[in-house]
């Protein structure tokens, strides 16, 4: 769970999703309306990862390689700049080059974009995320910063960049979303920018093997039809609490309800097959139990948000890991999900819900991360739930039907009865940079290539 103070942008940028879109004319999804089909998605996902997509674009400086894993480098410094690390008052000079996307028309005119990316930033180096969107009155939006990131910590503090805004759109944290729906106004088109740094008469680079953005218009709904049981399937996750964390290092947000993020980031990686060094932990006190999910705590922590709960951050974090890609998306049914899973991958799920309408959670929350490991026999849903008091309690069973809403819905009453935002199927997911032909095909079918 997120701390209250950072839900508070969450809840803003949900609710600028969901407001009004039936009144803009959006339908149910076909996976939300039985028989009915749906000529525009509710949401597309774009990314550049090949050889040929990374050769294309316009270039300045920066280069694309080949091999088992193409990617952009920097070749030769397009010129050089004074960043003052906001977080650390420090300056210092750093050579960049840049490359921008071509133009991705959308199929979804969009209320929100979220990016994500998947780097390697060697030390004396990191990377900036900037989208640029045409609305569809046919002006452009100011280029947006959606991250300044590096997967260490002792060059720059990685961060998203507050405060961005025209009239018509606003940044929150790490979401671009349209001020006001209701207005009709969308995004139609955008363009990635990657500018990729490193300390001056360097030879090293950053190296981004992937780079996309997941854009959504999703239909204003306090509920979803019930969906069909289609898989009994479990698959072996390893479990971590966040609470045993609580009170540890201050610095990255406190531990406890705060770290239900990298937690379940962490439990992803494991399932994967991988993990910290132990090299990688020597920084984590010997006393502390699960040390690799302080280790991921602390490199998902965003220094403007203050927290360990921007999703992009997360999904960066999982491919620091040898042949690891993760992405930010929204899925529109438990059937995504059942495809996903049957296929192997299990899925990081974001909802906010109250304590009385997930039966066995024992908690309310504003919002929540936590891990779908399978389905039972019933269909209803096996989660890894960091929000438990220890490692031993994490595996979860909840009611299907109570679990489907609370994560596909975009609206909800709180416990004060006042109308508040649900994420409408947002998740993390996880997988290996070569998937087997299964997960390949599953991965497809929810939109991600």
């Amino acid at each position: 769970m997120t701390r209250a103070e950072n839900t508070s942008r969450r809840t803003v940028l949900a609710a600028a999703g969901a407001a009004a879109l039936v009144a803009a004319g959006t339908a149910l999804p076909a996976s939300a309306a039985p028989g009915r089909r749906r000529a525009v998605p509710a949401v597309d996902y774009r990314a550049w990862t090949s050889y040929a997509d990374f050769r294309g674009g316009g270039h300045r400086g920066t280069r694309a390689v080949d091999g088992k894993r193409p990617g952009l480098v920097l070749a030769k410094p397009a010129g050089r700049i004074e960043y003052k690390d906001p977080h650390t008052g420090k300056s210092a000079e750093w050579d960049w080059a840049s490359w921008t996307s071509p133009e991705h028309r959308t199929p979804v005119p969009a209320t929100e974009v979220i990016a994500s990316w998947n780097a390697r930033t060697p030390a004396g180096t990191w990377i900036q995320i900037e989208l640029r969107g045409t609305y569809s009155d046919g002006t452009d939006t100011p280029w947006y910063v959606l991250g300044r990131w590096a997967s260490g910590d002792q060059d720059i503090r990685r961060t998203s960049v507050d405060d961005q805004k025209d009239k018509k759109s606003s940044v929150w944290t790490d979401t671009l979303a349209i001020d006001d729906p209701a207005s009709g106004l969308r995004l139609s088109a955008y363009r990635l920018r990657l500018t990729l740094y490193r300390k001056p008469g360097s030879g090293v680079s950053p190296v981004v093997w992937r780079v996309g953005a997941m854009s959504s218009d999703i239909p204003d709904r306090f509920e979803v039809p019930a969906s069909t049981p289609g898989l009994a399937k479990e698959l072996g996750v390893p479990r971590y609490s966040q609470n045993t964390h609580v009170g540890q290092y201050p610095e990255y947000d406190n531990g406890g309800e705060a770290w239900c993020s990298p937690t379940s980031s962490q439990m992803i990686v494991e399932y994967w097959g991988r993990e910290p060094s132990p090299e990688d932990l020597n920084w984590v006190d010997p006393d502390f139990a699960d040390p690799q999910v302080c280790h991921a705590a602390r490199f998902t922590y965003d220094y403007q948000y203050e927290g360990c709960g921007n999703w992009p951050f997360n999904t960066a974090y999982a491919a620091t890991y040898k042949d690891m890609q993760g992405v930010v998306t929204r899925l529109g049914s438990l059937g995504d999900l059942e495809r996903l899973i049957a296929a192997g991958i299990p899925a990081i799920t974001s909802q906010s819900f109250r304590a009385e309408e997930l039966t066995g959670a024992g908690y309310g929350t504003s919002g929540h991360l936590m891990t779908v490991i399978g389905f039972t026999e019933q269909g209803d849903i096996i989660a890894n739930d960091p929000a438990s008091k220890d490692n031993a309690a994490v595996r979860r069973v909840y009611k299907r039907r109570e679990w489907e809403n609370i994560w596909l819905r975009t609206k909800r009453y709180n416990a004060d009865g006042k109308v508040v935002s649900g994420t409408g199927g947002v998740c993390y997911l996880y997988f290996p940079a070569r998937p087997s032909a299964a997960q390949k095909r599953a991965l497809e079918s929810v939109g991600v290539r």
